[in-house]
């Protein structure tokens, strides 16, 4: 039984969480003092929300083994490496979640959470003040380039342990299911939703975050992004930074089309998106919200997508519409450009094309011809 449990507290509509033993309910200090250091680093409330499951199952571990935070610092090198491999092991076993064991994590996933512990640790130790660090974790060196190219080296602390991931894979969908399920909405407000997605780029966070009377150019057809910490939806844009995206004349019109069609409800609060049934009906959509219409949309076309998917299809689109690479990067809102190419499905037919183009069009460039 799970000895350490998350807790969450609401104050003026903001979350606060914090890990607890389940029996005393006592506030477990060090993990608590780390995710409101994080709160305070303006890190979105379901970003903390992660971390706290994650730390809660890294403690739970902990207490099945009976080991304290400080054991782990008094461990040789080997033993260290064999601990933390096998905190994976019994993540991808299920343990951290028993009640349900149909629904194990994938490797990405169990690499995420241990991810997490180590910079708990990280936390610990500058908080602490105390020189001794993990001996597990080497030094690293990561070089990226942001969305105009410049060039960063950034310093890390990495593992070697962590289990084997597929990699990115850039799943999209196809411009084809995204009109079936189009047409199989239950309303327009579902319909402007995957269509803003598709023709902005936006993380669906940032979409639900939109506000009506304030993120809207109605003039110029565009939508803004805005970094807030007060959304009633708890919707958040990634990064704290600003946006801009325009919208085809078509979509705007089915945009408009929905904010007459609910304006009754759109104009008692403030957000774009909202329930436009059920026991919430008029308040702000939530992510969760999004997920079960994808989910009944599925049942009834068999087509599976993801708010993510549609960020990728935007990608790709412009790709192929020959947008450079710094602009893709710049309308999604990423920080590397390294990011935007794990996006793009780049395939070797199409390699081989423009291979085919460039040598028909430089063939005589090396002069071979003169060496035979």
């Amino acid at each position: 039984m799970a000895q350490y449990v998350v807790g969450m507290q609401m104050e003026k509509k903001e979350k606060f969480y914090f890990i607890r033993e389940k029996e005393s309910m006592d506030i477990v200090l060090l993990p608590s003092k780390y995710l409101m250091h994080k709160k305070r680093s303006k890190i979105s409330p379901n970003t903390i929300r992660r971390s706290a499951f994650a730390l809660s199952y890294y403690l739970n571990f902990m207490d099945e083994n009976q080991l304290h935070l400080e054991n782990v610092y008094q461990m040789k090198y080997a033993e260290q490496h064999e601990h933390f491999t096998d905190f994976l092991i019994w993540l991808k076993a299920g343990e951290h979640s028993r009640e349900d064991y149909s629904k194990l994590p994938n490797n990405e996933t169990c690499n995420a959470y241990l991810k997490e512990v180590f910079r708990f640790y990280n936390f610990m130790e500058r908080e602490n003040g105390q020189k001794e660090s993990l001996k597990v974790l080497s030094d690293a060196q990561l070089i990226v380039r942001n969305s105009i190219g410049v060039r960063r080296v950034l310093n890390r602390k990495s593992f070697h342990g962590y289990l084997k991931e597929k990699g990115h894979q850039g799943k999209t969908i196809e411009q084809d299911k995204i009109v079936s399920l189009l047409q199989e909405c239950a309303n327009c407000r579902d319909q402007v939703l995957l269509l803003l997605l598709a023709e902005t780029g936006f993380r669906i966070g940032e979409l639900l975050g939109i506000r009506y009377a304030e993120d809207i150019d109605y003039k110029n057809h565009s939508l803004y992004v805005h970094f807030r910490e007060d959304n009633e939806n708890d919707a958040r844009a990634k990064n704290a930074e600003f946006r801009r995206a325009k919208i085809s004349e078509a979509t705007f019109e089915i945009l408009m089309f929905y904010i007459e069609d609910y304006k009754e409800l759109i104009l008692k609060q403030e957000y774009l998106f909202i329930n436009v049934s059920g026991d919430y009906v008029g308040k702000p959509f939530k992510t969760s919200g999004v997920y079960a219409m994808l989910r009944r949309l599925e049942r009834k076309t068999g087509i599976k997508a993801s708010p993510h998917m549609l960020r990728h299809y935007f990608a790709n689109a412009r790709r192929k519409d020959g947008w450079k690479l710094e602009l893709i990067s710049q309308a999604l809102g990423h920080r590397n450009i390294e990011t935007t190419m794990k996006y793009l499905n780049i395939t070797d037919e199409e390699l081989i094309k423009v291979s085919d183009e460039f040598y028909s069009r430089h063939q005589a460039m090396y002069g071979v011809q003169d060496l035979l």
